[in-house]
């Protein structure tokens, strides 16, 4: 019966099957995410009565008493032994849906997630802005936790993270980790980003520049000698930096391309593709090296020209989107039908498995 749904017994199977989100509404029954596609379970369809129930029993104490009465709200949920989860509560018609994601305690090492190996390179940058891009599902939060695990087992550095809300924890190791939260313990990221130059950082993570506030600040700090990490909702390196010079007034836009061009050091967009015959999600990336001729193209904003030179160039570490797809299906983890169903150019990439444009697989050994 819907009456019996117990959250808690619900999130550990999800957990144990592998599933990497939950959705719960009212009228339906409970659906799980597992390699990128939506299934419903056979249990009963959920009441409003239930699903109130289940968000008072996972919601934080600060909010618990006010919960059921807002319309959008972000907050983390753990269950001790198990995993934490990533929870957004949210209203549907009226009525109230939970929105779940799951966030393993075990971070995954860099060599761990079949990414290229110039990843190792470019969290050995000493300043400037690196950024991790994609759709929602395509594997940011973890590529970014292998990143700035990586110089937390490697260097002896300072990292701030800046989280909304935080996701993954990390353990001091070679490195101090410091992880503040929007909201708990900084107003905002633009606030987090200004006190975090006095704390005496290395790295700065920003979980996501959403707005110019945000930007300017990272902007700022990767300009007085720090590292700054963050995320954004874009498939590729023209589109990042595209919607970056779009959130100012196109009056200020030369002068934030020259900025740009000055601070960014690489973008990394990527996509999971899932294998049938390996029943999992690989990741597919486009990696962009800001050198000095993607500067002028950032500064003149002629950045379509990126597309052709991340095709054709094979000395700055550097790949396109189709050369990764192209060599995940060279390694046999995806076939062609499954490459081109992922690629943004189809006839391009079928050139590429023609031998008309040769990859190098040396990103990936």
């Amino acid at each position: 019966m819907a009456e019996r749904f117990n959250i808690i017994q619900f999130l550990k199977s999800a957990v144990a099957i592998g599933a990497s989100d939950e959705h719960l509404m009212v009228g339906h029954a409970p659906f799980l995410r597992k390699n990128g596609f939506i299934k419903r379970t056979n249990l009963e369809p959920l009441t409003k009565e239930v699903l109130d129930n289940a968000i008072l029993e996972i919601a934080p104490t600060a909010i618990r008493d006010e919960i059921l009465t807002l319309c959008d709200v972000d907050f983390m949920f753990e269950i001790k032994g198990c995993s934490r989860f990533r929870v957004n509560y949210n209203r549907q018609i009226g009525l109230p849906g939970l929105v779940i994601r799951n966030i393993s305690y075990s971070i995954p090492q860099l060599k761990d997630l079949s990414l290229p190996d110039i990843l190792h390179s470019i969290v050995e940058y000493q300043n400037g802005i690196v950024l991790v891009t994609g759709p929602t599902g395509s594997g940011k939060s973890t590529t970014i936790a292998s990143l700035i695990n990586q110089i937390n087992i490697t260097s002896s550095k300072h990292i701030v993270t800046i989280e909304d809300p935080i996701e993954y924890i990390f353990d001091c190791r070679k490195s101090i980790v410091s992880q503040r939260q929007v909201g708990v313990d900084t107003r905002s990221f633009s606030d987090g980003i200004k006190y975090a130059l006095r704390q005496d950082p290395d790295v700065i993570f920003i979980g996501e520049i959403r707005d110019k506030e945000t930007m300017e600040a990272a902007l700022k700090a990767s300009e007085t000698g720090h590292l700054v990490l963050s995320t954004l909702h874009t498939n590729d390196a023209v589109q990042t930096i595209n919607r970056i010079v779009n959130m100012f007034d196109e009056s200020n836009r030369y002068l934030i391309r020259k900025q740009l061009a000055e601070t960014l050091r690489a973008t990394i967009a990527q996509k999971l593709v899932y294998s049938e015959q390996e029943q999992k999600r690989f990741p597919a990336c486009e990696i962009m090296v800001v050198t000095s001729t993607i500067k002028d193209y950032i500064t003149k904003d002629n950045t379509d020209e990126i597309y052709e030179l991340l095709r054709d160039n094979t000395v700055d570490d550097m790949i396109s989107m189709n050369s990764s797809l192209a060599l995940l299906t060279d390694r046999g983890l995806i076939s062609q039908e499954e490459a081109l169903a992922n690629s943004n150019d189809e006839q391009e990439l079928e050139k590429i498995f023609r031998g008309v444009y040769q990859g190098t697989k040396a990103y990936y050994e």
